[in-house]
């Protein structure tokens, strides 16, 4: 099975919160050979560690430490190049199934 995860689903891979284990449950249940992330997921990703920092959910430490793992696991990522046309498409879809 080929997914899309976005930046608050993968997260969930790094960090324990709400959603974790349903998440860790969908990937020992099912054989996913594909993970695909937005190229943006980059930054996102770092973006939600150093809010976490911030809000002292997590130590600089465990931040520095979740992003190096993070930066390590790249290669078992394939990246989707975002433009425009996308964008709207995942607006669309937004749009329609978001209800």
């Amino acid at each position: 099975m080929k997914i899309y995860l976005d930046t608050s689903s993968l997260f969930k891979l790094y960090h324990e919160e709400e959603g974790t284990k349903e998440l860790e449950l969908l990937f020992s249940q099912t054989k996913i050979t594909h993970v695909y992330l937005s190229e943006i997921t980059k930054v996102e990703f770092s973006s939600t560690i150093w809010k976490r920092v911030r809000t002292r959910d997590i130590s600089e430490k465990q931040a520095e430490v979740t992003l190096s793992l993070f930066e390590k696991d790249f290669a078992k990522y394939y990246f989707v190049t975002t433009n425009s046309l996308i964008l709207e498409q995942a607006r669309n879809l937004i749009t329609k199934y978001g209800k």
